[in-house]
Parts: C-alpha cells; structure tokens; sequence
C-alpha cells in the first residue's frame, strides 16, 4: 500500500512539473572560422518533460564587423595591379548571424542543486552580410545566406531557488552558409564568379539563467 501510495505522489509530481516551461537567457563568447570571436546572445524557451528532460528551440544572435582576408587574398590574385589597401577596404565585412534551432536537454543530477547536462540542437542559419561594392568600395551592399545547422554542447547547472537555476556551458556549433556573385574587371573585360563561404563552426561558452513558469 505505501508503495502504490509512493508511486501516485511521484506520478502526481513528475506530472506537474511536467506543465513548466522553461526560459533561458545566454550570454558568451563565439569564436567562429569565417570572422574574430566576440560576444554572442541567445535566448531558448522549453517545454519540460520531466525533471531530466526538455525539449525547446533557441534563437541566438552573433554580429561582427571584420575584414575578410581569404576575400581580400582572392582580390589581389584577381588584378594584381590594384593595391592592397583597395581590396582591403573592399572585403570589409559587417555579419549579423542568427540561427534558429530546436533542441533536446538531458539533465544528469550530480548533488541536491547540481546538475550535468548534454544537448543537441539542429536548424537553420541565417546571415545578414553588409558588404563593400567592389566597383565603388565606399558603398555598402547586401546578402542574405542560408544553411543547416548543427550544435552539441555539455554544461552545469546550479539550482537558485524553486523555478530558477544558474548555467554554465561550452558548445560547438557547425555551419557553413555560401553565396555567390560575379565581378567584372572593366580593365581586362573579364568576368569572375567568387564565392562567399562562411565557416560559422566554433566553439561557444555561455553563462545564464534559466526559468520556469506554467
């Protein structure tokens, strides 16, 4: 009998928590390949399952204003009559990064108010390039370019009260989104397609706080 009893609190409990949703705001440092690391922020909203589990999508932001080297390598190699501080101010480069994800978070309790966690999220990435006109450099054009995305990460978190905790994690996020355009050299009249390929793939660390709410 006491343990049918056990059994119905423990249900009853796994059952209301089951009814929180959780709000995670993340701040930290991304390093990417395609441009210098600097300050990434994000937010995630969940839905959790059971104790141990949540289910939920993030939505990040990440900007850097940067000066494409492998761009301007490819620049010189294309008329190498022009100087180089011309394809320097031609491959300048301002980046808006957004990726849109859901996830999966796995909680490994290590102490009363710790946690161990694992999570895994897959997307999309979205890029908003401001760029240098080749022909006139001082004026700005725009991109838009798209590719799936991909994270792992692992982390603690640190229970503060009923409905809120403190995290702490490190992640590695993978994407690659292109695009291409041509470029005509009215010296030599020919035509050049390039192509615009940001490595988004590095490594994440993040500090933050998440909720829970009904």
């Amino acid at each position: 009998m006491r343990r049918l009893i056990f059994l119905f609190l423990l249900f009853l409990t796994t059952a209301s928590y089951a009814q929180y949703h959780s709000g995670a705001i993340k701040l930290g440092y991304f390093n990417p390949k395609a441009a210098e690391g600097g300050f990434i922020i994000g937010y995630e909203g969940g839905h959790a399952v059971d104790r141990n589990l949540i289910i939920g999508w993030s939505i990040d932001w990440f900007n850097k204003n940067y000066t494409d080297q492998s761009l301007v390598s490819e620049f010189n190699q294309f008329d190498p009559s022009i100087g180089g501080e011309l394809n320097e101010l031609r491959a300048k480069t301002n980046l808006h990064s957004i990726p849109i994800m859901f996830n999966l978070t796995g909680k490994f309790p290590l102490a009363p108010k710790m946690n161990f966690y694992l999570y895994g999220a897959v997307g999309a990435e979205v890029l908003l390039i401001f760029y240098r006109n080749y022909e006139n450099p001082n004026d700005d054009d725009f991109q838009g370019a798209f590719d799936f995305s991909w994270r792992l990460g692992a982390g603690y978190a640190y229970r503060l009260g009923h409905r809120s905790e403190f995290l702490i994690e490190a992640t590695y996020h993978d994407s690659k989104p292109s695009w291409t355009y041509e470029v005509d050299d009215r010296t030599s009249g020919s035509t050049r397609t390039f192509e615009r390929v940001y490595d988004m793939s590095g490594i994440m660390v993040r500090a933050g706080f998440r909720f829970f709410f009904r």
